[in-house]
């Protein structure tokens, strides 16, 4: 008999470690008012490893992520929300209903240390009910959405603001995190938080604290930036992380709705009679000479204008040749004059190979004066002189010592 119940023990932990994870869980909310659920790591940790309570010393604290979303679908509904930090944190979906209905949402837990998953089905189903008619809306600057969401903090925050809003009947429509309202992400430094902004109603009309914000006076020192001054009677914080920001709280008045616009009619979709259309013949004429000077004209005179400007630059702005050497100095013109030759010269030299391969003035018999030069002797005898001597009329007439 004891094998028999060990057997039996053994059989409904397996069994419920299978079809444990996929049991279905439950809720009914009503339209309006925030669904909070937590995925419990511990929950899912169980599932993963059941028989791991029976031996001392195996238990796990493994890592897990979540991955949430509508049965047959590949995304939650727009209204709900999922959020989860670390893999050693829990997970939270969060939101607020805006139409009756019912959504199915399946949770999978993917274990990183063993790569295990488990699945929990979860029913939504959402009941139509009248919206609360006074609604506030608040911005918690020192807080994360991860640590508003579970329920003890949620009842903190509440307790403030029932002392603020003067009254016990108060419920928490919504809470958004600051960065799907288009809020920066912060420094990832202590003391540097997302923000939270928390969203309430009640059936009871605004408190005077509350109805502060709606003054000129708090309007106008919000503008200018300066600390907003909150009387001691309307400074409800227990915990300093708590703390609203006034300068962005937002009171919404919903007892005073705009009737909704009629609907259109229905035709019945039959045209009325009003006899056969007849079509133009042709177009109308149109004259396009204005679009032809336009397009074309007008640029090509712009074309002509600039042509003749830059011919004018380039060629009548020019002062010549015989202007220029006028203007220089001779000195100066006979040096560049000779460089010129020498340059000419050169090419020459360079192109005509039949040519001395030396230049005139290092040839032997050349008098650089007159340019004049002797048939040059054909020895190779080293007792012929390189450059012989002639008779110079230009010497004679040098002074002589």
């Amino acid at each position: 008999m004891a094998g028999c119940g060990s057997w039996v023990f053994f059989l409904t932990v397996c069994a419920v470690s299978v079809f444990g994870a996929n049991a279905e869980i439950k809720f009914t909310i009503p339209v309006g008012k925030l669904f909070t659920y937590e995925l419990m790591r511990e929950t899912f940790q169980n599932d993963f490893e059941p028989l791991s309570k029976l031996y001392p010393g195996r238990l796990y604290d493994d890592p897990m992520i979540f991955k949430c979303n509508r049965q047959n679908f590949p995304d939650l509904p727009e209204w709900l929300r999922f959020t989860q930090r670390h893999p050693y944190d829990n997970g939270f979906l969060y939101g607020t209903p805006v139409s009756p209905g019912k959504s199915i949402i399946e949770i999978y837990a993917v274990n990183k240390r063993s790569y295990e998953t488990a699945r929990q089905i979860l029913v939504i189903k959402v009941t139509a009910e009248g919206t609360l008619p006074y609604q506030a809306e608040f911005f918690i600057k020192l807080r994360e959405v991860e640590k508003v969401l579970p329920s003890p903090v949620q009842d903190e925050i509440k307790q403030d603001l029932q002392k603020l809003w003067d009254t016990e009947a108060l419920e928490i429509v919504n809470i958004t995190n600051a960065l799907d309202r288009g809020g920066r992400v912060p420094l990832p430094l202590a003391g540097h938080f997302e923000g939270v902004y928390v969203k309430v109603g009640s059936e009871q009309f605004f408190s005077d604290c509350l109805l502060r914000v709606l003054t000129a006076e708090h309007e106008k020192q919000c503008k200018a930036g300066t600390k907003v001054k909150i009387p001691g009677e309307c400074n409800f914080c227990s915990i300093p992380s708590n703390c609203i920001t006034w300068c962005k709280t937002e009171l919404f008045d919903l007892s005073k709705q705009e009737p909704t616009p009629p609907a259109p009619t229905v035709g019945s979709g039959i045209l009325e009679a009003g006899g056969d259309f007849i079509p133009l013949e042709s177009p109308p004429s149109r004259d396009y000479f204005p679009d032809y000077i336009v397009t074309v004209i007008v640029p090509l005179i712009l074309a002509i204008i600039l042509c003749t400007l830059l011919a004018y630059i380039m060629c009548c702005r020019r002062e010549g040749v015989a202007k220029r050497n006028a203007r220089t100095n001779q000195i100066q013109l006979y040096h560049h004059h000779t460089i010129l030759g020498n340059t000419d010269e050169l090419r020459n030299m360079a192109g005509d190979r039949g040519t001395p391969p030396l230049p005139l003035s290092t040839l032997p018999m050349f008098n650089s004066r007159t340019g004049e030069r002797a048939s040059p002797l054909r020895s190779n005898s080293p007792s012929i002189p390189l450059i012989m001597a002639q008779h110079d009329p230009y010497v004679d007439t040098l002074p002589r010592k």
